[in-house]
């Protein structure tokens, strides 16, 4: 097995080999928590939770840091309008983070650090900086000499001679260098603050994060990942500092997530189209967004449409349909820890292979996804051979086929539900949102059956007719007519 990822710093994809075999060490970038979790959010972080999880089930023993930015100007001027502290605001939206990545069943991190519980750390990188020559203290403030570093913008291809101030940076006249960067910031009056040798004050965002990697990763480490927005500048300056306190390669492997657009323009609170989780949820199942999300190449930009999520949460339905109807066959769905039976004729197409090989070119989901929607249709199609072939080896091969779905689902992070909760509580949803019940349903589905025995096939078409326009679907299998409620 062989995993090739997409090096950011290197433009190209690489063969995945870790500093230590068998052993993955990771860190990605998490929130400033000053506010509710957008679809941005979830996307690098379900992105990650996959790539977590695969690394996992191919055997890494893998260490996963994603940390919270709990100390930043914009924690502080959000708790300065709702006049409320800052340590309180950040434990309120990192409860609030929890709630919406597990609702999205979101795998918790090895580890995760909030940069506040990390200031003697970060106060011993800046003077090991200041002791090497490559900071300097200004008025309190601390500035990382970009100029010094050789290789400055290496990972974001830019070169310092060709780049503009004022475009991402903040414009200082103390600055050595326009694109110097602080380290530490000087407190002002009523701000949170920390004793250090340059006097009262916090540190700066990108130096938190190197200290944070360092703490737990060590100087070194195999890939850091975040969204593209992170390359420039704050990438580029956790390379610098890194670097140039410790005097190793920093990080092996980079990966970055792709944006995610709303109806085709980007998402901007200046346009105010941001889409919160919390919101989403509301009107859409959880699994649906993840799998939308999914269901792009992770490099690749995203387009949130109703419609296009609306496709997703039918294909979401397919899969579940499937699973209770290989349920109701098989008496239980397969254990997702347990094996194949190895007396079972293997199946023409391996659809676990295949995943893998998805996987193993740069994490492609999408393609990955593609090959779990095949396993669907196979199974249902074996299902429907059930009549000429209801014995003891078809029932084997169809556990193992379905285990193949589960098992592929377990990296994807769903199905996580059982058919049965999962359309119960798409009915009641539905059923309380259109104002219909439903008894009247299985009472008209019943009368569909009646007339369909007295051969009245007009009334059969009219009842069917009739619950399409409630956003019933029905659909006659040879154990019975079930029915479902349209996305």
């Amino acid at each position: 097995m062989t995993i090739h990822i997409y090096n950011s710093l290197k433009r190209s994809k690489e063969v995945f080999e870790t500093i230590e075999p068998g052993r993955v060490k990771m860190y990605v970038c998490g929130p400033t928590v000053y506010d509710s979790c957008h679809i941005g959010h979830a996307r690098s972080v379900i992105v990650f939770d996959v790539i977590y999880r695969y690394l996992t089930a191919v055997g890494y023993d893998v260490t996963y840091v994603r940390n919270f930015t709990d100390i930043d100007d914009k924690i502080i001027n959000r708790s300065n309008e709702l006049g409320v502290s800052p340590e309180s605001l950040a434990e309120k939206y990192i409860d609030e983070f929890h709630f919406d990545m597990d609702g999205l069943n979101v795998l918790r991190p090895t580890l995760e650090p909030r940069a506040t519980d990390h200031i003697d750390h970060i106060i011993r990188i800046i003077e090991i900086l200041m002791n090497k020559e490559y900071a300097y203290a200004v008025d309190g403030d601390v500035f990382f000499s970009v100029d010094l570093f050789n290789g400055y913008g290496k990972l974001s291809g830019r070169k310092l001679e060709d780049m503009e101030a004022g475009a991402r940076v903040e414009v200082d006249q103390r600055k050595k260098n326009p694109f110097d960067f602080v380290l530490w910031k000087a407190s002002k009056p009523n701000e949170p603050f920390w004793d250090s040798p340059w006097g009262k004050g916090r540190p700066g965002w990108h130096i938190e994060c190197s200290a944070m990697s360092e703490d737990y990763l060590g100087a070194s480490f195999d890939i850091h990942g975040g969204g593209k927005d992170l390359i420039f500048p704050h990438h580029e300056n956790e390379i610098a500092q890194s670097e140039a306190a410790f005097g190793k390669t920093y990080v092996k492997y980079w990966i970055h997530n792709g944006f995610v657009n709303i109806n085709h323009e980007k998402m901007s609170k200046s346009l105010g189209n941001f889409l919160m989780i919390k919101d989403i949820v509301k009107e859409y199942h959880p699994e649906a967004v993840r799998l939308f999300l999914l269901s792009h190449h992770y490099r690749s930009p995203v387009d949130f449409t109703d419609q296009g999520i609306k496709n997703v949460a039918a294909g979401l339905d397919k899969i579940y349909a499937l699973l209770e109807r290989a349920e109701k066959y098989l008496g239980s769905l397969p254990d997702a820890n347990s094996d194949y039976n190895k007396d079972v004729i293997p199946p023409t197409k391996d659809f676990r292979s295949l995943f893998s090989s998805a996987m193993n070119d740069d994490f492609n989901t999408a393609q990955g996804i593609g090959v779990l929607f095949d396993a669907v249709r196979n199974i249902n199609r074996l299902l429907d051979q059930t009549n000429q072939t209801d014995d003891i080896e078809n029932r084997q091969l169809i556990h193992n086929e379905c285990l193949n779905i589960i098992k592929i689902g377990k990296i994807l992070g769903l199905p996580s539900e059982s058919p049965r909760t999962y359309f119960k509580q798409k009915k009641e949803k539905i059923i309380n949102k259109e104002s219909f019940d439903a008894e009247t349903i299985e009472a008209m589905i019943q009368e569909r059956q009646d007339a369909r025995k007295a051969k009245d096939f007009n009334k059969a078409d009219e009842i069917r007719d009739r619950l399409k326009s409630m956003n019933i679907e029905i659909e006659d299998r040879p154990e019975g007519t079930i029915w479902k409620v349209l996305s």
